[in-house]
């Protein structure tokens, strides 16, 4: 049998089933490469106008589908975030698409670009319909024409006349022949098949000069030689897709011209056939290599997805922590777009599973800082009234009374927590001019005999300095000392109000690096109470070491609220990173206890 008829061997038979067309192949490739779901609703419209208006939009009925699938899918999910739909569904597609403009003009704001994209669509969509039925009655016109060359060639084989006056006429035949375009897709393998019998009938039954049947068979084998060339360099294309595609049009080409001699027949077939063999297996394993790499595209992408899931559903403490916990969404959404498409079916699935989470962290934030906002705007009014309280205070001679009631002013206003940026400043300037003044007034009207303000410093300095020159003794006198200094200590007078926080800090730590393990003696606290192991004095001094963190931490967030507070800041967070490395080498302390323990 020829190389022509070949009915048990279609052209495409090396290739699986689930390979489509070259053609509709190459769209759904060229489609992967486009992330629908990124795409707002004014892109996809701008899309859609620029396909109607390509000379090729007739055959690009796939590409127009994606995009109306999109912007219905985008115009649901932004009404939903609008408030006005509840879910995005393929019901709820379909009713928007058949929805008329008119109708949800009045629903919802989304109107004029939905309105604008109906009109676009359905344009093309009359196009297309009316591109369909002259493309279909076009072939039905050529299976007529191709029926009818069939018809003349078989009345040709039948007039059996001298070769010189049919060889012309066969020659005339095959011209039309290849001349009329594609024929309905049902009848081209019965029409093809009909013609090429016929064709061999009539070069292997009539009797024609040899001379020409023979300069035709060798030109037919030259032209199918080059195709068998041009297969075989399609072979080594890397675009396997584009390969596949070409091959198909050498393949319709191929059995447009006559057999070639019998001699040859298999051979050259066979060399065609081997080519055709190579592309396809490129072809399938190029499609299954694409399927694995989809899989693991969709394996890391639900990875991101299950991590923004568990990020989304953390309990969030404050602002700190919402900025970390966004900068961790960031990094995430930047690996998300370093990895591939995942197969058609999942990749909009997945899509949408990952900016589901998304939208639930950022949504939880929101609600954070619109509450936020709201505790900011209550402390505003209670710092207002402080600051109200305060001027209304600053003038009173009650001196003690009235220094009582400013030192619980202070106190509130620490703790009462931030209020919005632009009054800060101005609001603590307020409230500390009002207590400034107070303070100045009260020392230059304080009595000696009553309150030496400047005296009480100098005797506080001085009760620094002589338990910082303190022996330590290792035993219960160490208790008694520390006792004493305490009780002196409460004993002296007010200091000058501007000295008050320093002063009250130097002899903290003065204390703590003096005593701190003061508690050590014969076996008993003061009062009866056991002494403390080593192990648990250092866990104490740990949990110390924490609160002073916490103290120090909210006096930063205290004097940010003053530009000139800049030295302030930097000896405070010089504490706390004195502090958080005593808590390192405490936290170490403690853990070669608990091994020895361990071990004992």
């Amino acid at each position: 049998m020829s190389e022509e008829i070949i009915p048990d061997a279609p052209v495409v038979s090396d290739v699986p089933e689930t390979v489509v067309d070259a053609e509709s192949a190459k769209e759904e490739n060229a489609l992967q490469t486009v992330n629908w779901s990124e795409k707002s609703l004014a892109e996809l419209v701008r899309m859609f106008e620029e396909l109607v208006q390509n000379e090729d939009r007739m055959k690009m009925p796939k590409e127009a589908e994606a995009i109306k699938s999109a912007f219905y899918r985008r115009l649901l999910k932004e009404k939903g975030d609008a408030g006005l739909a509840v879910q995005v569904t393929e019901d709820q597609m379909q009713e928007a698409e058949d929805m008329p403009a008119e109708e949800t003009a009045e629903d919802n704001p989304f109107a004029q670009i939905e309105a604008g994209f109906k009109e676009l669509y359905s344009g093309y969509k009359k196009e297309r319909a009316e591109y369909n039925r002259q493309l279909e009655k076009e072939r039905e016109n050529n299976l007529v024409l191709k029926e009818a060359v069939i018809a003349d060639l078989k009345a040709l084989l039948d007039k059996q006349e001298d070769v010189n006056a049919t060889f012309p006429e066969f020659r005339k035949i095959q011209d039309r022949w290849r001349a009329v375009g594609p024929v309905p897709a049902q009848n081209y393998r019965n029409i093809n098949d009909t013609y090429q019998l016929y064709v061999e009938q009539f070069y292997d039954m009539v009797k024609i000069n040899r001379e020409l049947r023979d300069l035709d068979f060798k030109k037919n084998l030259e032209i199918k030689e080059e195709f068998c060339r041009m297969a075989e360099k399609l072979a080594e294309s890397p675009n396997v897709v584009e390969a596949f595609r070409e091959l198909q049009k050498l393949h319709e080409q191929w059995k447009e011209y006559g057999p070639v001699a019998k001699e040859y027949r298999e051979q050259i077939w066979d060399r065609f056939k081997a080519a055709t063999s190579v592309i396809n297996k490129k072809y399938q394993a190029f499609f299954e290599g694409l399927k694995d790499q989809q899989a693991e595209n969709l394996a890391k992408k639900t990875v991101l997805c299950e991590r923004v899931e568990e990020i989304a559903e953390r309990e969030v403490a404050g602002s700190n922590e919402w900025n970390a916990f966004s900068k961790e969404i960031e990094d995430i959404q930047k690996e998300w777009k370093t990895i591939g498409f995942a197969s058609k079916k999942d990749n909009q699935k997945i899509y949408d599973r990952f900016r589901a989470a998304c939208d639930k962290f950022y949504g939880r934030k929101r609600d954070f800082y619109t509450e936020y906002k709201g505790s900011m705007n209550s402390n505003l009014e209670r710092k207002i009234a402080l600051c109200e309280a305060a001027e209304e205070l600053k003038s009173s001679t009650e001196w003690k009374k009235a220094t009582d009631q400013f030192i619980a002013l202070q106190k509130e206003w620490k703790e009462i927590g931030p209020v919005p940026r632009k009054k800060s400043e101005q609001l603590w300037k307020r409230f500390r001019a009002a207590c400034d003044e107070f303070f100045a007034e009260r020392d230059r009207n304080a009595k000696p005999a009553e309150n030496d303000y400047y005296g009480n410093l100098k005797a506080k300095q001085r009760l620094i300095e002589e338990i910082k020159a303190y022996a330590l003794q290792g035993n219960d006198a160490d208790n008694e000392a520390m006792h004493d200094f305490q009780k002196r200590w409460n004993e002296i007078g007010f200091v000058p109000f501007k000295e008050k926080d320093s002063i009250a800090n130097a002899y903290k730590e003065a204390v703590n690096a003096k005593f701190p393990d003061a508690s050590r003696g014969n076996g008993r606290r003061r009062g009866g109470r056991p002494q403390m192991s080593e192990k648990e004095r250092l866990i104490h001094k740990y949990h110390s070491l924490e609160q002073d963190i916490v103290t120090y931490e909210n006096n930063i967030g205290f004097f940010s609220m003053s530009r000139s507070a800049e030295p302030l800041i930097r000896q405070m967070q010089e504490r706390i990173d004195q502090a958080k490395a005593s808590l390192k080498e405490l936290a170490d302390q403690i853990r070669e206890f608990n091994e020895k323990e361990g071990k004992e």
